[in-house]
């Protein structure tokens, strides 16, 4: 009994070594060149960007990643971007809203991607596909449709340009719905 036991377990053994060896040799897959990989990765991103010592704005991403080895070298937040922009006082006095952001370093130029919404300082809504900000010029603009709520009416129209506070804008091929107030008899 005993002799059968050991030739049973000599045989599981024998087995199991003979299924478990795998000539088979395994490669992993080429990952391309050295540039097409991110730096950095960071998920549920909060990055403040500070003006003389105080924050300005602040960004809140989902994903961020950093390409500095590209040509040219850029960020990307392809899954979500909120920023907040503060004024002297610490309060929140516009934000933007959009579902991909790349912002381009060396440029200093961000390219904001599928449903922007901007809120101004004068509460005005802003509302495109497509907006890019060129911190070097302070220039905010757009070849895209866009359509800006106003307390009293709404404009729309194709091509766009403002400063950067959003405070001063121009639609370049706009239209629009106005209410016009009529005069009564007694005031013609």
């Amino acid at each position: 009994m005993h002799s059968t036991t050991i030739a049973v377990t000599v045989i599981v053994v024998l087995l199991f070594q003979i299924s478990c060896q795998d000539d088979t040799k395994r490669r992993v897959a080429d990952v391309g060149e050295a540039d097409s990989l991110a730096i950095m990765t960071t998920m549920d991103a909060v990055i403040e960007i500070a003006d003389s010592g105080r924050t300005a704005y602040k960004i809140y991403a989902d994903e961020w990643k950093v390409f500095e080895k590209r040509r040219p070298p850029y960020w990307a937040m392809e899954k979500g971007v909120y920023l907040e922009k503060f004024n002297k006082e610490l309060e929140i006095e516009g934000t933007i809203k959009c579902d991909t952001a790349y912002y381009y370093t060396q440029q200093k130029l961000w390219k904001l991607i599928g449903n922007v919404n901007i809120k101004n300082p004068k509460n005005e809504r802003f509302y495109t596909d497509l907006m890019y900000w060129d911190q070097e010029k302070e220039l905010i603009y757009s070849d895209a449709y866009i359509k800006i709520e106003q307390t009293e009416h709404t404009t729309e129209g194709v091509g766009f340009s403002s400063n950067q506070d959003m405070t001063v804008w121009e639609i370049k091929n706009t239209k629009g719905i106005y209410a016009i107030k009529e005069k009564k008899e007694e005031e013609k």
